[in-house]
């Protein structure tokens, strides 16, 4: 009998909690980090008429009126960081809803493309990540990640991966943010307490994707763009069809026949695929570039079903088999894959098209040999890798915009939408940025967009200044001493703009990249170099923050002195003899590989024989400078040009 009541009174207690009807937004769940000293605010849909939020930090409940919607909202502030678990309970008239290990500390945002998104192993494997991954027992950080959603309109819920909020563990780590976690990891590290870290990103994507569609419309170049997608209602196919129209007047590829099988393309370039069409003649070109290639179809596989299988294609694209087009990808895809329909499929000669539109950095067919194959089922395979032609036809500047949302995580105003909009109610401390490469090409618009988004995300969380932490782009793609027309330079540039906002703070990533590797694997050292900047600023820790800035040069005869300002928190040159990455130009704009040496903590001179009248310097200016400008705690000296050539 006792046995039985026990039963009864256990089945009585799940029927209550099945029975409750109060709800949260998703990203409320156990586990999780709200910021301390804040104001949390709660909002859901209940029963009525009434409910009852009881947190543990304080004696009184606060009681929330329910709407004829069946919505509530509720504030409660939040205490001092605490390492005690905390507990929150909603009750309405059929029940209770009950968060657990709650903690109070806190909370930051990590976002931007895929060196914010690089997992310390899955595809990203950062330097000893086995290690890393077993080392990663930290119960008071606790680990949110957005999945990654589009949406044409601001949405009121994100989706989550894991669940929901998870502490640190070796189970929940390896395909986290390697950057997020390793910043969230140096904090708790110094300030010892709980630690909220959010996984909000998306690799490939460009900041425009990330701004609200209120903001962008005040950037130049996207004036026309976002009134006429309220025109279009948001109707995804009115969308693309007008953005295909767009992009088929500048391009012309389809109107010249490119796509059609027919076409005549010996007279094109030739080009072994896979591997960027940076390594043709085409060298840095962002644009668009069309691939084709004739393919010998077994008389037996006519007009059965195929799939091909293009690997990595850097960034959108539209394929085509016989004239037809097969499918379409909006971003950078790390695999991409399409069906052929069998009545596209004929024994013997078969034509592929595929237009490529590059946003930046690498562009084409850029995975393995054994990632591009056309198949009909796993033991009839295929490849495609070998020689394809290749003929470009817009370049990028002249392209109005990302032809169409339907699956385009690059489209304006996407990202904002479905992953930043939902968690502006949600108080945190700040943000974290890693982005740009796909914005390399756009830097003169990419330095007002960047302002503008820092803006608008501050005042879209309730705080005009609230911190923004971000990273330079690293070196990348060939070592060069002299490259005065480095694109990537140019948006570097950009990006060290936005420190003319209040509480903003740049990692100087120049020294940690990889030629061959756009993902360099050093993200431990950045994450310190990141932290160090929220110690300091944020946090008031007498940590060295930054190095030297460049403040000012003046002429003594042949050499060109350049000197540097020390900020509070910043620590004097490493002084050296002999100082790579400087370049030095007369008065003929003529640059040429400068001698340069440190003088003094703040001051470097620089000359060559071959310019008798120095008039501009320049310093880490190429795609993949050699930089060793630095302070004793390895932290660099960013970038920079005396001039604006």
């Amino acid at each position: 009998m006792k046995k039985l009541f026990s039963l009864f009174t256990v089945s009585c207690i799940a029927f209550s909690a099945m029975q409750a009807r109060v709800t949260l937004p998703v990203h409320f769940t156990d586990n999780m980090v709200v910021q301390q000293q804040s104001v949390l605010h709660l909002k859901g849909t209940a029963t009525g008429p009434t409910v009852t939020v009881k947190v543990s930090w304080q004696k009184s409940p606060v009681t929330a009126q329910v709407d004829a919607q069946g919505r509530w909202k509720a504030d409660v502030p939040t205490p001092k960081a605490s390492l005690k678990p905390q507990m929150l309970t909603f009750t309405d008239r059929d029940g209770d809803l009950t968060l657990q290990n709650v903690l109070v500390g806190e909370v930051w945002l990590g976002s931007g493309q895929s060196n914010m998104e690089m997992p310390v192993a899955g595809w990203g494997k950062v330097l000893n990540y086995e290690q890393e991954i077993e080392d990663a027992r930290f119960p008071m950080i606790r680990l949110l990640q957005v999945k990654k959603v589009t949406n044409l309109q601001p949405q009121a819920e994100v989706q989550l991966n894991m669940g929901g909020w998870q502490e640190c563990s070796p189970q929940y780590i390896p395909n986290f943010s390697a950057l997020a976690y390793f910043y969230a990891r140096r904090l708790w590290e110094e300030l010892k307490v709980p630690i909220g870290i959010i996984d909000d990103d998306w690799g490939g994507t460009v900041a425009q994707a990330w701004t609200s569609s209120e903001a962008l419309e005040q950037v130049q170049g996207f004036e026309q763009l976002i009134p006429q997608i309220r025109a279009l209602n948001y109707d995804v196919d009115a969308l693309e069809q007008w953005g295909e129209k767009r992009v088929d007047e500048v391009d012309g590829g389809t109107l010249r026949g490119w796509h059609l099988p027919d076409f005549d393309h010996s007279s094109w370039l030739s080009m072994d695929v896979p591997a960027p069409w940076e390594t043709t003649p085409l060298d840095a070109f962002d644009g668009i570039v069309w691939f084709r290639r004739v393919v010998e179809i077994p008389q037996e596989w006519a007009g059965r079903d195929l799939t091909i299988n293009l690997g990595g294609v850097d960034d959108q694209n539209i394929t085509y088999w016989n004239g037809e087009a097969v499918g379409r990808t909006g971003s950078l895809a790390i695999n991409t894959r399409y069906t052929i329909p069998g009545r596209l499929v004929k024994g013997g000669q078969n034509v592929i098209a595929i237009r490529i539109l590059d946003t930046g950095g690498n562009g084409g067919l850029t995975s393995g040999k054994e990632n591009l194959y056309v198949q009909l089922d796993d033991q009839h395979r295929l490849s495609l890798a070998g020689t394809w032609r290749m003929q470009a036809s817009a370049q990028l500047k002249l392209i109005p915009m990302s032809p169409s949302p339907r699956n385009n995580a690059n489209y304006p105003t996407v990202l904002y939408n479905a992953m930043i909009h939902p968690l502006i109610d949600f108080p945190i401390r700040g943000f974290i940025w890693y982005q740009g490469c796909s914005n390399v090409g756009a830097d003169r618009q990419y330095e007002s967009l960047f302002q503008t988004m820092i803006q608008d995300w501050r005042n879209r969380f309730g705080n005009p200044d609230m911190p923004f932490y971000f990273v330079q782009l690293a070196n990348y793609l060939a070592p060069s001493d002299c490259q005065p027309d480095s694109r990537w330079a140019l948006l570097r540039e950009a990006q060290a703009h936005a420190l003319c906002l209040n509480n903003t703070g740049m990692a100087v990533n120049i020294d940690l990249g990889d030629e061959k590797d756009i993902h360099p694997k050093t993200k431990r050292e950045l994450g310190r170099r990141l932290a160090a900047i929220a110690l300091h600023n944020t946090y008031g820790k007498k940590v060295p923050f930054t190095a030297p800035v460049y403040d000012s040069f003046n002429v003594v005869g042949r050499e060109m002195h350049i000197h540097f300002a020390l900020p509070e928190g910043s620590e004097p040159l490493v002084q050296e003899d002999r100082l790579p990455g400087f370049i030095i130009a007369g008065p003929d704009g003529h640059w040429h590989v400068a001698t340069a040496c440190t003088s003094g903590r703040d001051e470097v001179v620089v000359s060559c024989p071959e310019v008798t009248y120095p008039v501009a310097v320049r310093y880490g200016w190429a795609d993949n400078p050699t930089c060793t400008l630095r302070t004793a705690s390895g932290l660099h000296v960013a970038p920079f040009r005396t001039d604006k050539w």
